[in-house]
């Protein structure tokens, strides 16, 4: 970016929203902006573009990193408490929620209207309106795409006569005739499956995977968490059930120590050609092209989630085969659920904060999503973030230039479209309080069954009375209003 065009810009955009003038030299001399994030990727180009924009603005940046696990909550009591130590924050979207409810987020919805650097017409539209929005504000900038795809290992199922799976029953025959081959060449066995199963990190998203291709067959307005008829948990049935069976099942073709990774230990796994199968985010698809720790460059294929060839029937909880009146949005006879889970991760800025420190963050969060660092830093798998602007979703140089061949993009950016185009794509929960429902009574529920603590009855239990007592806390019919506004049910 040239410092002269961000300075003509910035003056510019002050004048629309009333922002303070500053010496246009360096406009933000002596502001310091604390910004925090998870630890690890995120934090790795949020910190390596600190100086850059330091050097054009005079804004000092000054990343916090925490534990995903530890994220949400220590926002949420920074802002709320009143110590507003923190003046921005790079978080899950569908958080947003909590924070608005409490006042504690900043409206963007001026600044980015004034704002033509950012090129807003050019993020896709799911992130625009899901990521960035709520009640038609925006109080988000996103920086990052998420979705869930699977990886697999083009060469080891060629050689094994094996299709790419396209259901989880499948899944776990390729999973089974890989476990133990060596897939990496160094003479040790490798695994059949590698899925991040680690406690309060990501078991509660992948178990949405799979129950999410036999509950929602109908459109993403159908939902895959509750009933929308009266807010009852969409768990004490068989598709839960048997998406239970799925991660116990899996967790025999994965690494030994596999309940305890997340998925900055699975990704490495993969690119090291110890995988046959991987579920994860965009993450993969760039590390796998990254020379320096991939050994399976052009080894390597994406594709969108695996589905189910049997449903749920709401009424009576049982599966039933997919037909044209039940998968309505079936391929082949399979209902794909593609999950937007996490939905990309986005800055977003404390309403507390002193005046000139919200201009200088809003001011950091549109240098980082602008082409100029975005294009790179979606090609680059150590940054954790993934395309989300419809410029980076096709081949070009961009994709080129960091190593990616025509055919590796054609599988991998066509499961982002495929993911993002699908008319029943799983939409992330977004009403208040999500964070209890997913990060604390999901994930511990999951993990137990996981670990052997408990079994599927006591864990289908767990979750459907933790969800219960939540929606009744918070109030039942407002979670249900809120539910359905979020998924576009009527």
């Amino acid at each position: 970016m040239r410092i002269g065009a961000f300075l003509a810009g910035f003056s510019a955009f002050s004048a629309l929203v009333g922002a303070p003038a500053f010496a246009q030299d360096k406009p933000f001399a002596g502001v310091t902006v604390n910004v925090i994030t998870q630890t690890g990727a995120i934090q790795e180009p949020l910190q390596r573009r600190a100086p850059e924009f330091e050097a054009l603005t005079g804004a000092k940046i000054n990343v916090i990193a925490v534990p995903f696990s530890d994220l949400y909550q220590k926002i949420l009591t920074d802002w709320a408490s009143g110590t507003n130590s923190v003046d921005a924050g790079v978080f899950a979207p569908q958080w947003m929620v909590d924070y608005i409810a409490g006042g504690y987020l900043e409206d963007l919805t001026p600044r980015v209207e004034a704002d033509k650097d950012i090129q807003q017409e050019d993020v896709g539209a799911f992130f625009r309106d899901f990521s960035e929005k709520y009640n038609g504000k925006t109080y988000m900038i996103t920086l990052d795409g998420d979705f869930h795809m699977m990886y697999y290992r083009k060469d080891v199922l060629e050689a094994a006569g094996l299709a790419v799976p396209k259901t989880w029953d499948e899944y776990l025959e390729v999973a089974k005739a890989t476990h133990g081959k060596d897939m990496s060449g160094d003479g040790t066995p490798d695994f059949g499956s590698c899925i991040a199963k680690k406690r309060n990190a990501q078991s509660y998203w992948f178990v949405t995977d799979v129950v999410g291709s036999m509950t929602q067959s109908k459109g993403t307005s159908q939902g895959t968490f509750f009933n929308t008829k009266d807010m009852t948990p969409l768990v004490n049935n068989d598709a839960f059930r048997k998406a239970l069976d799925f991660l116990f099942e899996s967790t025999k073709y994965g690494p030994p120590d596999e309940l305890n990774l997340d998925v900055s230990d699975t990704r490495p796994l993969f690119a090291s050609g110890r995988c046959a199968l991987n579920l994860d985010w965009g993450d993969v698809g760039t590390i796998s092209i990254d020379p320096a720790q991939s050994k399976v460059m052009g080894k390597w294929g994406a594709a969108i989630m695996p589905g189910s060839k049997e449903v749920l029937n709401w009424d009576t909880g049982k599966l039933e085969a997919c037909t044209a009146e039940n998968c309505t949005h079936a391929i082949d006879g399979v209902n794909h659920a593609p999950f937007a889970a996490f939905g990309g991760w986005g800055g977003g800025i404390n309403a507390a904060a002193d005046p000139k420190v919200k201009d200088a963050a809003y001011a950091y969060f549109s240098f980082m999503t602008q082409p100029a660092q975005s294009n790179a830093d979606v090609t680059v798998g150590g940054t954790g973030f993934n395309p989300y602007r419809t410029s980076q979703l096709s081949y070009s140089d961009l994709w080129k230039k960091a190593g990616m061949s025509e055919d590796e993009a054609k599988v991998y950016l066509g499961a982002i479209n495929d993911s993002m185009s699908s008319p029943n794509m799983i939409l992330d929960l977004r009403i208040p309080q999500n964070q209890k429902y997913q990060q604390v009574v999901l994930d511990e529920a999951v993990s137990r069954f996981l670990a052997g603590e408990i079994d599927k009855e006591a864990t289908v239990a767990a979750v459907e009375e933790g969800w219960n007592e939540l929606n009744e806390e918070i109030g039942k019919d407002e979670q249900l209003k809120l539910y359905k506004a979020t998924i576009g049910a009527k």
